[in-house]
């Protein structure tokens, strides 16, 4: 490796690099001066970051250079003034020339994805970074790189002031250890090092994220990307740029405060287009807090929404009142003010029109509301899908982590374009599918309603969408009205909200060639808990809890198999509103302390720290003294009859218990059918459902989950027998015999 040839000249590029791109390092340099083996890993974003941590780390550090960067024009060339070496990270041999050097007491620089990263997301991590680490004892210092893509960048959306004028930061993190997890193996050892390494440099990517307030974050992505950034599609096809986001938010916000009282709670009755999103901001530049109403939840859902939120102010549109035919949730807000968005620009007079113009669209940040990061940021409702819809306060930093979180294990990028059809007030849709392009400059065509299956792959084909967010159910529906071709541009089909069915990720696979990536989360947490990646794939799991998540499981009798999940993190919501208690915030707390959440669900970690979704514990019966899952019922249901729709709820019966019932639109479903889907599947004799009734269609909530509570209305308070009756189920011919599937006496309809 060669030595410092010219210590004039690294003085005069110093001073260069540091007036082109204002190179700033921020952390703590101390581990410089006390480690004697130090392994520093950073992100590698452009040609030139070899050169800057070799210039601006202490300590002159050896810097492993990818052999592509040894291709650039002038870095390369400037490289012979500083100690590198040029080794790919993927040849095992490359362990053995950097440990000699590290062993000798120099600093070593290492980028562990082997090359330049033009994404967002960290892309896979070599295992030689990580055995190098291991096999040395050196201490790891992560150094995060930031803003110098910029001058690199190939994709013309940055802002001319932004490429020309860059600032460059390398931000130091604190040191951190590699070993072997008590691994005997070799192979083992290597495998938790690099997964150790991987979760080094997510965490660091994570903490280098500035969490602002989400509308300066919107801000800065304005300034990266430029104002004539096409940005964000709706039904009416025509782009929005930045520019025009950024106007006709500043208007609503001025708009809304003549309306409205500092830091009040304005409801939000809007569909998914474009002037939902310019009001959601607007109203969060003007220092109010967005309370987004789901308009499917009825009249006493809206209502209820209201009060929790105390809600006295309501911006709607009169044009979606009349075409959705939502006059009776109006009716339900009572004597609250209504705000019509029809209603702006005749309201807008000269003053205002010159403010917008000549002040605020130049200068925005002197314009906005300052908060801070703690400060509410949204109210959102949950489904109401198991009980009464409770408000979900999420502060401005819970929304920014949870896209920082995101982003650090998947690749967005400008290039990119989402189609997201859930409905916004989804907080899935609200996080992903709008805050994350708004913040990443990832465009998006925002379409009205998940519910037309025949047009959204058709809007994808047209449009050359690369990602699509949607849930299960949908997914189901898109595949079965979709040409093959439809699909063709898609990198990421990603699923949340409710389980994948693996019918469901089997005809993707099988018709588009696309594997779906399944998510897992809540509103409470912003709502990503974890994220299945492609570098991070098991089937029927949601991959790895996303960086900075904290987890407990805490046991469950008679459920052998993981545990109720509770969670700390930083995208964890401020707390609850509830009806009964309006307008006051409910903490999150659980059995494991304040501040952690009880998602409710029991799940699996594995020793690779892989997510498995068993279902909600409230979705589990016990039955002749065995925990049987509500949902394992409906696998099997899916197992015997894959083309219809099932849903398992739970019944009681008197002298019996507990026991389930399975609606189907499978009109010949009979239990023979799911006691051989059970023996198939090696399931327990308990889970074959008890009674089948068969019905045209399962009612669906707008967010695509099935509506149990819909379900259990059809049910309570009345008898299986009445219940079949009203159905038009039939008792099936093993029961008509006098036995069931499994060989014990049916169930007495009492």
């Amino acid at each position: 490796m060669p030595f410092d040839r010219s210590p004039n000249m690294k003085i005069l590029l110093r001073t260069v690099l540091r007036f082109l791109l204002r190179v700033r390092v921020i952390g703590d340099l101390t581990p410089f001066e006390q480690s004697n083996r130090l392994l520093v890993v950073a992100n590698h974003v452009s040609p030139v970051d070899a050169l800057l941590l070799a210039l601006f780390l202490p300590r002159s550090p050896i810097v492993i250079l990818p052999p592509e960067d040894s291709a650039a024009r002038w870095p390369a060339r400037l490289l012979r003034f500083v100690s590198h070496e040029v080794l790919d990270v993927s040849n095992p041999a490359t362990i053995r020339r950097v440990l000699k050097p590290l062993r000798g007491g120099r600093a070593v620089v290492v980028f562990p994805e082997g090359r330049v990263n033009r994404g967002n997301g960290l892309m896979k991590v070599y295992p030689a970074p990580a055995l190098i680490a291991l096999k040395s004892g050196a201490a790891v210092l992560p150094v995060h790189i930031e803003g110098s893509a910029q001058w690199f960048s190939r994709s013309g959306n940055a802002s001319l002031l932004a490429r020309l004028l860059p600032r460059v930061t390398l931000r130091v993190h604190p040191p951190a250890r590699i070993d072997g997890g008590g691994a005997v193996s070799g192979r083992r050892r290597r495998a938790l090092a690099t997964r150790r390494l991987s979760e080094i440099m997510q965490a660091t990517a994570l903490q280098s994220h500035a969490c602002k307030p989400v509308f300066e974050c919107f801000l800065d992505a304005v300034a990266a990307n430029g104002r004539s950034w096409q940005l964000m599609e709706d039904q009416n096809e025509e782009p929005k740029t930045y520019g025009f986001l950024l106007k006709a938010s500043l208007a609503i916000s001025r708009w809304s405060r003549r309306h409205t009282e500092d830091k009040e709670t304005v409801g939000v009755l809007l569909p998914n287009v474009i002037m939902s999103v310019c009001t959601v901001m607007g109203l969060s530049a003007a220092g109010r807090l967005p309370a987004i109403f789901n308009y499917t939840s009825g009249p006493m859902g809206v209502e209820t929404a209201a009060v929790a939120a105390r809600v006295k102010t309501v911006i709607t549109s009169r044009k979606f009142i009349q075409q959705a035919k939502l006059e009776p949730l109006i009716d339900a807000l009572g004597d609250r003010q209504l705000l019509y968005l029809e209603d702006i620009r005749a309201q807008f007079g000269l003053l205002d029109k010159l403010w917008l113009m000549a002040f605020a669209i130049w200068f925005p940040r002197r314009v906005i509301e300052k908060q801070s990061n703690l400060d509410p940021a949204v109210v959102l409702f949950t489904s109401g899908s198991e009980d009464r819809p409770k408000g979900v306060v999420l502060s401005h930093h819970a929304i920014v982590a949870n896209i920082a979180q995101m982003r650090a294990v998947f690749d967005f990028s400008p290039q990119d374009r989402i189609l997201n059809a859930l409905p916004i007030y989804h907080a899935y849709s609200f996080t992903a599918g709008m805050m994350l392009p708004l913040i990443t400059g990832t465009r998006l065509f925002l379409y009205i309603s998940p519910l037309r299956y025949r047009a959204i792959p058709e809007i994808c084909y047209r449009r050359d969408c690369t990602i699509l967010f949607g849930t299960s159910t949908f997914l189901s529906f898109y595949a079965r009205y979709a040409n093959p071709m439809d699909f063709r541009t898609l990198r990421y089909v990603i699923s949340g909200g409710e389980k994948l069915s693996p019918e469901v990720s089997r005809v993707w696979l099988e018709k588009f060639g696309l594997r779906i990536l399944e998510g897992y989360g809540s509103t409470e947490c912003a709502p990503v808990i974890s994220l299945a990646t492609p570098a991070i794939y098991r089937r029927g799991a949601v991959g790895r809890f996303l960086p900075g998540i904290e987890h407990a499981l805490e046991q469950v009798e008679g459920i052998d198999k993981g545990g109720i999940l509770h969670i700390r993190g930083p995208n964890l919501m401020l707390g609850y509103l509830r009806y009964g208690n309006p307008g006051v915030i409910e903490p999150p707390k659980s059995v494991m302390g304040e501040g952690w959440y009880n998602t409710g669900d029991v799940v699996e970690v594995d020793g690779d720290g892989i997510v498995t979704v068993f279902g909600r514990v409230k979705r589990f019966a016990k039955i002749a003294g065995e925990m049987v899952s509500l949902d394992v019922v409906e696998h099997i249901a899916r197992e015997a009859s894959p083309e219809f729709q099932h849903a398992a709820i739970l019944g009681t019966q008197e002298g019996v218990g507990e026991t389930t019932a399975l609606f189907s639109t499978d009109p010949d479903l009979t239990r023979l059918q799911l006691a051989e889907a059970a023996r198939a599947l090696g399931a327990q004799d308990l889970a074959v459902a008890k009674r089948i009734v068969h019905i045209p269609e399962i009612p669906l909530l707008a967010t695509g989950k099935i509506d149990y509570v819909g379900l259990k209305a059809l049910i309570e308070g009345d008898t299986f027998k009445r219940l079949l009756s009203a159905a038009g189920g039939k008792p099936d011919e093993e029961e008509r015999r006098g036995t069931t599937a499994s060989g014990t006496p049916p169930i007495a309809n009492t």
